[in-house]
């Protein structure tokens, strides 16, 4: 295994429909850390999501996950934990690092690392990725995914919805 720059780093998010972006975040983690800690949103937290019951349960979107991260080679090196709030266990944790976000993503790190700080907890160091695109130079996104207009790897699919 190479060397990593963290022992252990935080990712978050809904990871619905396991796409193109949510992959290159998550392999940056593993490549900038020995472990990496996956805080995944309850079905409580997604309610203000667009389509929020077209979200695949929880339990579903784990074992998506977990099966990604292990096909990938990264078996015995992440931990999934329920994310119930905004902020997780990168509030609590001692032992995180690094928080790998996107663009969008960023201001809730910053968040993060302002609680940190006002708990006595060493602030992280915060790694930001590009939105992964389309092949339409849009964000690939759940959202859209699950309208149809694209596909998992950002391939625009013109699908008759009216049926």
């Amino acid at each position: 295994m190479p060397e990593h720059r963290y022992d252990w780093v935080a990712i978050g998010g809904t990871f619905d429909r396991l796409h193109k972006g949510h992959k290159v975040l998550l392999s940056r983690a593993f490549e900038l850390g020995n472990n990496v800690l996956v805080g995944l949103t309850t079905q409580s937290m997604i309610t203000h999501k667009p389509d929020w019951e077209l979200i695949a349960p929880y339990e579903e979107r784990a074992a998506k996950l977990r099966h990604w991260m292990e096909s990938e080679g990264y078996k015995g090196r992440f931990t999934i934990e329920p994310l119930c709030d905004p902020y997780g266990p990168a509030i609590t944790e001692e032992k995180l690092q690094l928080i790998v976000v996107s663009e969008e993503t960023y201001t809730r790190a910053v968040e993060i690392n302002e609680i940190r700080q006002q708990r006595g907890l060493p602030i992280l160091d915060i790694a930001v990725l590009t939105m992964v695109l389309a092949e339409d130079k849009t964000s690939i996104s759940s959202t859209r995914i699950r309208a149809g207009i694209i596909d998992q790897d950002g391939q625009l699919e013109y699908r008759d919805r009216s049926t």
